[in-house]
């Protein structure tokens, strides 16, 4: 797998900064250590002393952000999927602190994700914090404080660093797109049954038991990105 390296020219300003991050909305971007700056031992030092969760893009420590609604179903999916496996022994599920190098300088964190044993020769879980690996499945719960631009970002790196397949979780219109390239995407709707292609022979999950503990909405009005987190 070719993996590219991530950098952050010392010689931007603030506004080739804003730009290259627009699609992140700015209160998400830790100024602490300073933007450009912060290691994988900064993101695991606050991984293990505050209760939040950061991605390291470039250097730039981002918040990641869930709701209760969004976390419990995201833990909720993730049980689904570990009672399939534990039938079907193809590998192992991480959750929404299960860290991921996809790059150097580039370690990001999916809501759920699954990773085959073929990724992990000797069948066991990775001893490092943040593993050199990229899951077989990312799964992302989309919330209002995420922004099109920003899903669209991780999508493409995702699929650039030897992710098979990406399902983005809506809640709102509860749905969720499945992408098996960051082109190529498919919509399965509450009615339907979402299955593992490839990645997860066998594994069928109707939409309505993964919804069952929403409340009805009256539509998406409001929210901002549509289908996107």
């Amino acid at each position: 797998m070719t993996r590219k390296t991530s950098s952050f020219p010392g010689s931007w300003s603030v506004a080739d900064f804003l730009d290259h991050y627009k699609e992140v909305p700015l209160h998400r971007i830790r100024l602490n250590p300073a933007p450009g700056t912060a290691t994988e031992e900064d993101l695991q030092r606050i991984l293990e002393r505050e209760d939040r969760l950061y991605e390291l893009v470039d250097g730039v420590l981002v918040e990641k952000t869930l709701g209760m609604r969004e976390s419990a179903l995201a833990i909720w999916l993730g049980h689904l999927l570990c009672e399939f496996l534990a039938e079907n022994d193809l590998g192992f599920v991480t959750g929404a602190d299960g860290t991921f190098r996809l790059m150097p300088r580039l370690v990001r964190i999916p809501d759920v994700a699954f990773v085959s044993w073929k990724r992990v020769p000797d069948h066991a879980y990775p001893e490092e914090p943040i593993p050199d690996l990229a899951p077989d499945l990312a799964i992302e719960v989309l919330s209002k404080h995420n922004t099109k631009a920003e899903m669209q970002r991780k999508l493409k790196e995702y699929f650039l660093t030897g992710v098979e397949l990406v399902w983005f979780v809506d809640l709102v219109k509860r749905r969720v797109q499945v992408f098996t390239s960051p082109e190529e995407s498919h919509i399965v709707h509450e009615g339907e049954v979402l299955d593992g292609g490839n990645v997860l022979p066998g594994f069928k999950l109707p939409l309505r038991k993964l919804f069952a503990r929403l409340k009805p909405t009256r539509g998406s009005k409001g929210h901002k990105n549509g289908n996107k987190r």
